[in-house]
């Protein structure tokens, strides 16, 4: 067993331990995770649709049509959406589109822009 412990991500504990090197285990919640899932915030990582890391800030564009609960039409694809803020859960976008206003986006729906 490896001497080394780390903060579980799930409930802050700080025993979190490895028998193999490489997947952490909990002993107070037993949440298991990798920690090259999670940057150095501690923070999980947030991944667009070709794979680039995201961060709180970043522009980003649409990739497909969305259709938006409540609104007449979709957020079209190629729309630009400016200082996004990353969120836990399903939706781990948190940004404001231009006639849309707040909402909450997959990133597996966007791609970072150039």
């Amino acid at each position: 067993m490896s001497d080394e412990l780390k903060q579980c991500p799930a409930c802050k504990s700080p025993f979190g331990y490895t028998v193999n090197g490489e997947i952490y285990s909990c002993p107070e919640c037993g949440n298991d995770w990798n920690p090259a899932d999670y940057n150095e915030s501690g923070g999980q990582k947030v991944l667009d649709a070709n794979g680039n890391e995201l961060a709180d800030g970043d522009t980003v564009v649409v990739i497909k049509d969305l259709p938006v609960k409540g609104a007449p039409k979709p957020v079209k694809m190629g729309t630009k959406v400016k200082n996004i803020r990353l969120t836990d859960g399903d939706h781990n976008i948190n940004c404001k589109i231009d006639g849309f206003g707040a909402m909450g986006l997959k990133s597996e729906f966007v791609r970072k822009a150039n």
